[in-house]
């Protein structure tokens, strides 16, 4: 027999066995995972006072849910609409939060989640407040704090009692400050669940038992003589060997730029080993809500949360068409491109032809998966019997022939109009009826390239970012006259493989290319005009982009530049108008014809190389170009940077190469490492002091110092003067 019974709210439903067992069901009825939300607050109460007041007949509990998630975290629309003024309201929340939580871990009776799925952010921190965790292993779940990646910390007690059960290093440096999300598995090992189920049915028995053999539980904190593994940060030896390099590292990895989440991490689990449990529980929710009052968590959140979101739903995907899979795909060219393809295909299950005019550098670009798979294997993160099925999915080939019924070809050859159709042509009769063409160029415009197929209408740009296997983004590029049959199966193929797609309109450059094109052609003008090379590539950190510019230039190498350069002029002269000159093309062309310093695949660019590593910036830039002449303030640098991407990508949306303002931000951050903590290249104007009409009259100024490329377009001045944002849904021309 058991006792059933609805708590005052219906978010959480109680069973009681007959040996006193009681096991709480979260089962959110407005959404289909289950958030830390009004709801709960409500139905957590009056569990616990249920609790406290069924003691004596209450065994132990089990905390499990009724979704295939276990609990998905925070509602995250609440803290976007998060403001200074509401701190004391957030304040109260998460002090009523987390005396909730305290009395369940406090209840005198074992309390064990029964973690079924996913257990992300305060899912986690939910589950970290009872005494034992049993994390069923099952596809797709992942556990961890990812707070930090949203500008924020675990403020439900996570960050406090990841502390206090891992030490501070530990709990810091592995989990809370990376934000990684884990395996079932590998969240044992971090220690952030103690055992991983085989079922269901399993990780629901071993939970009673551990009840039944656990009769008197209690956290280890509120155990007398307990002691913060590894020491607390009390101590003049511990403060001087662990938190100064500790804190060292979290400044260094902030670089100067807004993001305060590491900083209040640190500061709040420094701090909390100090003091009792409860104050270090208040301490956690002081610094939270300075962190969810403020502007950086919002851009986060809406860039990585909301707008991704919306991509992911197929925001950008035409409505009317059936979902496609591919299943076999012939990637042209086995360069690094084209191998980082084929294993992305491959891992999603298709069938890979990797095919390259000479067989030696097909079968170089399959050992590319066998290399990337063996390490897989040596962490445990695959078992041999995958790596095998994988590999034994690409077929090396210089044949045609071999890619007889493909449904899908992505060719990834050099950036050569004359071979990009060429390769086309002779793969294309061997090809399955309405087999998607596709192809990775990333400047050169799709309307011209699938004048060498004969069904233009399935033919699309693939743009996939270099490592391919690493790099989340995928741009969708369409043409004149491809079809929206096509574009919604290359939607559904990025997703297929993983990625995030964005869908770009066809222009030389697109988004991505054209618009990173500007951040640095901006970093060479700096350098065309004296400024101090050291003090761009310091400009480009603070600024936050995750490589300085002039490493970035060497990364790419000039001589591409030029290459893209030649073409782009080219283009433009078949148009009858002329490619604007910018002092940056003078930097290139002197730095590769000059001093024969075209970046690192030379070992010579802007910096120097030894063994293939950065060494230092070249002391010639002295001479060259008058390096450190010139006096332009720090900030302006900064915000020359950021504002030529923001404002080239307002053009792109105005040309309706961007279709929608989620592509822009997303795009921006996951494809040309625009900075995160903006929340993307159109948010940054939207949050920028002032607002739009902020953001244009820091605009004005810098074009009446720097130039007319600084102009605001009359778009973005009307927005301005309308008090708009950019938001979404947008149409084509973003109004």
């Amino acid at each position: 027999m058991t006792d059933s019974a609805e708590t005052t709210d219906t978010m959480i439903r109680w069973d009681r066995a007959e040996d006193g067992i009681v096991v709480l069901t979260m089962d959110d009825p407005a959404n289909s995972v289950n958030l830390m939300n009004d709801s709960f607050f409500a139905s957590l109460k009056s569990t616990v006072e249920r609790l406290e007041a069924d003691r004596e007949s209450v065994t132990g509990v089990i905390l499990t849910s009724a979704k295939r998630s276990f609990f998905a975290g925070a509602d995250l629309t609440v803290l976007r609409r998060t403001a200074p003024e509401r701190a004391p309201e957030l304040t109260r929340a998460s002090d009523e939060l987390k005396g909730l939580l305290r009395r369940l871990e406090t209840l005198g009776r074992p309390v064990v989640a029964a973690v079924n799925g996913a257990a992300i952010g305060g899912g986690l921190e939910v589950a970290l407040a009872c005494h034992h965790r049993i994390a069923l292993d099952t596809e797709g779940s992942v556990i961890g704090l990812p707070e930090v990646t949203l500008g924020l910390l675990p403020g439900a007690g996570g960050l406090t009692r990841t502390v206090r059960m891992l030490g501070l290093q530990k709990a810091l440096a592995d989990i809370v400050l990376t934000g990684r999300l884990f395996s079932p598995r590998d969240a044992q090992r971090h220690g952030l669940v103690d055992v991983v189920a085989a079922s269901p049915e399993d990780m629901l028995g071993q939970a009673r038992r551990w009840v039944l053999d656990h009769p008197e539980s209690a956290q280890p904190w509120d155990v007398k003589g307990y002691r913060v593994p590894g020491g607390a940060a009390t101590s003049h030896t511990f403060l001087s060997q662990v938190v100064v390099p500790f804190s060292a590292t979290v400044r260094n990895r902030g670089r100067g730029t807004p993001m305060d989440a590491p900083h209040h991490i640190l500061a709040a689990a420094v701090e909390g080993t100090q003091v009792d449990l409860d104050t270090a529980l208040a301490i956690e929710t002081r610094y939270l809500a300075e962190l969810a009052c403020g502007q950086i968590s919002s851009n986060m959140i809406k860039a990585f949360h909301f707008d991704s979101e919306h991509i992911a739903k197929g925001g950008s995907r035409p409505e009317g068409h059936p979902r496609h899979q591919a299943r076999k795909a012939v990637v042209l060219g086995a360069g690094m491109m084209g191998a980082g393809i084929a294993y992305s295909c491959a891992r999603a299950g298709m069938e890979v032809v990797l095919k390259d005019v000479d067989l030696e550098a097909a079968e170089r670009g399959k050992a590319y998966s066998r290399t990337i798979l063996d390490k897989a294997v040596e962490r445990g993160g695959i078992g041999e019997h995958e790596r095998t099925a994988v590999l034994e999915l690409i077929t090396p080939t210089t044949r045609a022939e071999d890619a007889a019924g493909a449904d899908l070809v992505i060719e990834a050859v050099f950036e050569n109009t004359e071979l990009k159709k060429k390769v086309f042509a002779e793969i294309e009769p061997h090809l399955a009826p309405g087999a998607v063409l596709g192809s990775n160029t990333s400047t050169l415009p799709i309307t011209g390239l699938a004048q060498g197929v004969s069904r233009p209408e399935d033919f699309i740009g693939l743009h996939f970012f270099s490592p391919v296997d690493k790099m989340a983004l995928l741009e969708i590029i369409v043409g004149e006259k491809t079809s929206d049959a096509t574009l919604a199966k290359a939607y559904d193929i990025a997703r297929q493989l993983g990625k995030t797609p964005i869908v770009a309109g066809d222009s030389r450059g697109f988004f991505t290319s054209r618009v990173i094109g500007t951040f640095i052609n901006e970093s060479l003008n700096l350098i065309s005009e004296g400024a101090a090379p050291a003090s761009v590539e310091q400009a480009g950190l603070q600024a936050g982009y995750p490589t300085a510019p002039l490493a970035l230039c060497d990364e790419l190498n000039m001589k591409l530049s030029q290459k893209v350069r030649k073409e782009a002029i080219e283009g433009y002269a078949a148009d009858g108008r002329t490619l604007p000159h910018q002092p940056a093309y003078d930097v290139i062309d002197r730095m590769v014809d000059e001093f024969g310093r075209p970046g690192r695949l030379d070992g010579a660019g802007f910096h120097e190389y030894a063994d293939g590593k950065r060494v230092r910036l070249w002391p010639g830039l002295a001479d060259a170009f008058g390096a450190g002449t010139a006096d332009i303030p720090l900030i302006d640098m900064v915000e020359r940077m950021l504002f030529v991407e923001a404002l080239e990508s307002v053009k792109c949306l105005d040309e309706g190469v961007l279709r929608s303002v989620p592509d822009a931000n997303v795009g921006s951050i996951l494809g040309i490492g625009f900075p995160a903590w903006t929340g993307g290249v159109l948010q940054y104007i939207n949050q920028y002091e002032g607002g739009p009409a902020g953001f244009v009259a820091r605009a004005r100024e810098l074009a009446e110092r720097y130039g007319e490329r600084f102009e605001p377009p009359a778009s973005l001045v009307g927005r301005a003067e309308r008090g708009e944002l950019y938001e979404w849904p947008r149409n084509r021309t973003g109004v």
